[in-house]
């Protein structure tokens, strides 16, 4: 009989790939001013939307199947003070299709991939301590 898995091994595998977005925004950030801003911009947002599921799963609760950090993040602080602006993360949403696909949309500025890493940045921060990782 298949068990679903214990809640640290679930949280640990979030994590980690919380950790494989993170670590992709950072080394794409290097190649941001030849275009690759999309790409830092969407693994920027898939960081903060796996460390917010991944806190939820550390409070006990199953996370909405849903890319929208505004839904996760009031999930979120039912259980957590994050202890930083909705500002500094819900304006990550945009990019989970502008990072992707093609469309009627102004380019993503260097400067403007730069505020996505601080603000994946400031959510991983504030994840990885409430985890204590």
């Amino acid at each position: 009989m298949n068990r679903p898995p214990e809640p640290n091994r679930e949280i640990r595998g979030w994590v980690e790939k919380a950790e494989h977005d993170w670590r992709a925004a950072v080394h794409s950030m290097e190649l941001a001013a030849e275009g690759l801003t999309d790409i830092v911009c969407y693994h920027c947002q898939q960081c903060a939307e796996k460390y917010l599921k991944a806190l939820l799963i550390a409070a006990g609760h199953e996370f909405p199947k849903t890319h929208d950090l505004r839904l996760l993040l009031d999930k979120v602080e039912e259980e957590y003070d994050l202890g930083i602006g909705r500002e500094q993360v819900i304006p990550l949403n945009r990019y989970l299709v502008e990072g992707r696909y093609p469309g009627d949309w102004e380019l993503i500025t260097v400067a403007e991939a730069e505020q996505a890493i601080e603000m994946a940045g400031g959510v991983r921060t504030v994840a990885r301590a409430l985890l204590h990782l």
